[in-house]
């Protein structure tokens, strides 16, 4: 009994129970059902050899009457503020500009295993738009009509399962080699249980299937790394969606920015990915007429309408029974497309092309209907799950692998996610830590950054000692240690808005976990965090001055390696929320102006407005400040203003040492004490108190820090939940 399953990303798999299919009764059911399809249909494509039929599962893609229309954000003009008489004028009415906008029309179509079909148009005709509506990519709810396989409606569940998207733009890591990024691919998408061994058998034949042996060695490269080609690239990235061998394949403009020949390599590669038993759907600007002749079937699109469907060969009958032949010298696609224009400018726009292509469709069938019709056929009469089961036991979407040995033809399951957490996260770290590895000069230039910093803060308070400038000093210096700790944490801004469109393509078929990627982000960003931290509290405890011998040095390690943490998740968190480099970077420094503002520094806690007073207790600057302070001032036995240092930072400082005496002595009298030169005033328990540091020890406020951390990586996780469905609305 064959299984399959398929479940959302946090959901527990769901296993359905599959009759098991034997390979003589399928290939048997196999023969010729391909053929009678395409004669019933009147589809112009070669009828397939009946030996070739029983090496592969049929799978028919059918959509039909989908449309999709999308709000527009009204332009507020200056009238529209101005109230105005309604009119029930209808030539007035129609003037008002709609609130929708069409993208996708009453679209049909059906394409079947081993065919590549394309969807050609020009900029903004709605060819992405198609793809995605195909690859559920469109919210639930937003598009009307339905797409199924084999008849069966496609769910959300199972899609992710046995499909893959491949994105317009090349989306790598720049430092990882070719055979390395496909080698992840593999580990991500390939089950546990299956042996490295197999894995890496899987990756080479692939390798050899994209044509890119030459360059398996080779890193990707960026725009400071020498890598691989632009053609090459692309195969790359169609190499990571196809790892598992997906039965369906959804690609947005994959030639688009290619010479003719990468463009024409590219499609090649697709070519014999459709052979081996997959369906290609994707998006062309142009093809040439090497790529043509690789295509199977063509949608040309014109503002969310069809105005072509059919195969290539059907193009020069369709546009002469239009009234517009194509010359014969003059490429196929290209004309097509230049007439769409140039209809599109007219004033009787497309209309008629798409009236015109609706009737020859029905002609078309007509004519091939001959009495008596039998319609088409379900492919083998299998539901889908069962294709599904049997097109795994050939071969196709590697995910889905026996659940023993013994019996590898009876059960076979697919996951929601390939490998459990641990793995996930495992897998992740390993790639983020050879990424930054083999760029060194990242972490360097944080390194020497903090080094520097910490260098002219030991210099500036060089040996700050116990009177009352130095407690000022002292104070001066951790509200601005505290703070540099959080705004050297801003150049983990860029990493996850580099990283995003790779971490939403990889997470939109359920590569990975969301939860997997936040645990290996932070698990990642942490081994820096301690040597930038080290690195800091060495520079500057003991050229300072700093109190508290070496367990005062190691808390003051802590909370340094605390904020650190805290002030890179908060970071992190953002990089979550803003879309942009820049923007992320205004909006960190102004919050992290706004908590050293309220950290306690510039203004005491006391004297705070009450309209405020919350700001203070979210400051992540607070906690550290407070606790280096309760680290420094904890000694009972150590003063910090004794005799007539008590006239130092007023007026009276600037007295002669024997006038300091002499008020004292009065003073002394007038309160009824003895005040000697000698005597302590002001211990370090009273300089907390007047710093109104009186609420939180210093180890609360290191745990506090610490929460603030994990609190700000929960929130990046639901940002990541929520914010990147990568779905249109």
């Amino acid at each position: 009994m064959a299984r399959i399953v398929a479940a959302d990303d946090d959901e527990t798999p769901q296993f359905h129970s599959i009759s098991p299919v034997s390979d003589s009764t399928l290939g048997q059911l196999l023969k010729n059902v391909s053929d009678v399809r395409k004669l019933a249909i009147g589809d112009e494509t070669p009828l397939h050899d009946g030996d070739e039929l029983t090496n592969t599962v049929p799978f028919v893609l059918s959509f039909d009457n989908l449309t999709y229309n999308v709000s527009l954000r009204p332009k507020l003009n200056f009238r529209d503020l101005i109230p105005r008489r309604k009119t029930e004028d209808p030539e007035l009415a129609q003037t008002v500009t709609p609130n929708t906008k069409t993208l996708l029309n009453d679209i049909s179509g059906e394409t079947r295993d081993g065919e590549i079909m394309a969807v050609l148009g020009a900029s903004g005709s709605g060819k992405s738009t198609l793809i995605d509506a195909l690859a559920n990519r469109i919210a639930r709810g937003s598009l009307r009509g339905t797409v199924k396989l084999n008849g069966e409606t496609l769910h959300s569940r199972m899609l992710k399962v046995i499909s893959a998207y491949v994105m317009q733009d090349d989306l790598l890591f720049p430092m990882l080699t070719v055979e390395e990024t496909l080698m992840f691919a593999a580990e991500f998408r390939l089950p546990r249980s299956l042996p490295k061994s197999k894995k890496k058998l899987r990756v080479q034949a692939l390798i050899e299937q994209l044509g890119i042996k030459n360059a398996a060695k080779t890193i990707i490269g960026d725009e400071g790394h020498r890598g691989i080609s632009g053609g090459e690239r692309r195969r790359v990235s169609i190499g990571i969606d196809i790892i598992h061998d997906p039965i369906l394949l959804f690609l947005d403009e994959p030639t688009s920015g290619l010479d003719s020949t990468s463009a024409f390599m590219v499609v090649k590669v697709l070519k014999r990915i459709a052979q081996s038993g997959s369906i290609v759907i994707m998006s062309i600007h142009q093809p040439s007429h090497r790529v043509l002749g690789l295509l199977n079937r063509l949608i040309f699109l014109s503002r969310g309408e069809t105005v072509f469907s059919g195969s290539p060969a059907s193009l020069r009958p369709f546009f002469a029974e239009f009234g517009s032949p194509i010359p014969e010298s003059e490429n196929l696609t290209e004309f097509a497309l230049d007439l769409i224009r140039e209809l599109e400018g007219s004033n009787g726009g497309t209309r008629g092309l798409i009236e015109f292509n609706k009737k020859w469709r029905e002609m078309k069938k007509e004519n091939n209907r001959q009495p008596p019709f039998t319609p088409p056929l379900s492919p083998l009469n299998l539901t889908l799950k069962e294709a599904i089961a049997a097109s795994i036991s050939r071969g196709k979407l590697a995910a889905a692998i026996p659940t023993s040995a013994t019996t590898a033809a009876t059960a076979l399951t697919v996951p929601a996610f390939a490998n459990p957490i641990w793995i996930e996260i495992a897998t992740l770290s390993k790639r983020s830590m050879l990424n930054s590895r083999r760029q060194p000069e990242l972490f360097g230039i944080r390194l020497a950054s903090v080094f520097i910093t910490g260098f002219i803060l030991a210099t500036v308070f060089w040996r700050i000692d116990s009177s009352p400038k130095g407690v000022q000093e002292r104070l001066g210096f951790f509200a601005f240690a505290m703070s540099t700790m959080f705004y050297t944490c801003a150049d983990a801004l860029p990493v996850f808005l580099h990283e995003r469109y790779i971490f939403m393509r990889e997470t939109a078929y359920n590569a990975y976990r969301r939860s997997s990627y936040v645990l290996s982000h932070a698990i990642v960003a942490f081994p820096s965090l301690v040597f930038l931290s080290l690195a800091f509290a060495a520079t500057t405890f003991w050229a300072v001055g700093l109190d508290g011998g070496p367990m005062g040095f190691l808390f003051y390690c802590l909370i340094i390696l605390a904020s650190f943490w805290s002030g890179s998740s908060f970071v992190t968190f953002l990089s979550g929320v803003v879309p942009h480099v820049m923007l992320g970077y205004t909006i960190v420094v102004a919050i992290l102006a706004y908590f050293l503002l309220f950290s306690g520094f510039f203004i005491n806690r006391n004297r705070i407005p009450d309209y405020w007073i919350w700001f203070h207790y979210m400051s992540l600057v607070k906690y550290p400040y407070e606790a280096v302070l309760q680290n420094e001032f904890s000694d009972p036995t150590k003063c910090f203003v004794r005799g007539v240092q008590i006239f130092d930072n007023t007026p009276l400082g600037v007295l002669p040492e024997g006038m300091k005496l002499r008020l004292v002595d009065s003073l002394s009298r007038s309160l009824g004490t003895t005040i000697s030169s000698s005597t302590c005033l002001t211990t370090g328990a009273d300089i907390l108190t007047q710093q109104g540091v009186t609420q939180l020890s210093k180890w609360h406020c290191l745990l506090i820090t610490v929460a603030f951390g994990f609190f700000f990586r929960v929130l990046f996780y639901f940002c990541l939940l929520l914010g990147s469905k990568n779905k249109r609305k």
